[in-house]
């Protein structure tokens, strides 16, 4: 049940994010927003770590080597939710991202990539994509 609930506040705080990182860049610039945002970020990790952290930095060479490019993701991901909120509306836009990552995490589950756990995409995966492309269309859908 936790990791449910972390679920619902992940998705409400990255919906938020990504209409608060659009409003800021139509002031301030796409990349001069993501410069602020991910500095924030990066201040805030750091304050978290230095009085919570309870992890081994050291281990960080023990690690693959191609896990380190989360950061790099991070940026990429504010920069494509603020452009595609900005072509879409927030709703259009985060059920086309959900569906996105939803089909992407089928594919890693489905391969095992990423040193997952191979699981089958199954009959009942497509038919939950395909409701959910459903309900984007219905969305966008206006009438005459």
């Amino acid at each position: 049940m936790v990791g449910v609930i972390f679920s619902v506040i992940a998705g409400a705080l990255m919906s938020l994010q990504g209409v608060m990182n659009t409003r800021l860049t139509e002031r301030v610039g796409l990349l001069e927003s993501n410069f602020l945002v991910q500095g924030l970020a990066f201040m805030a990790a750091l304050i978290a770590m230095l009085f919570f952290g309870r992890g081994d930095l050291s281990a960080v060479r023990e690690a693959p080597p191609w896990s380190l490019l989360g950061g790099l993701l991070g940026f990429g991901i504010t920069l494509t939710v603020v452009l595609s909120i900005k072509g879409l509306s927030p709703t259009a836009a985060i059920s086309v991202i959900l569906i996105s990552q939803l089909l992407v995490a089928a594919l890693i589950d489905a391969f095992g990539w990423l040193g997952t756990e191979r699981l089958p995409f199954t009959l009942q995966k497509y038919v939950g994509l395909a409701l959910m492309l459903g309900g984007i269309l219905l969305f966008k859908w206006k009438k005459g």
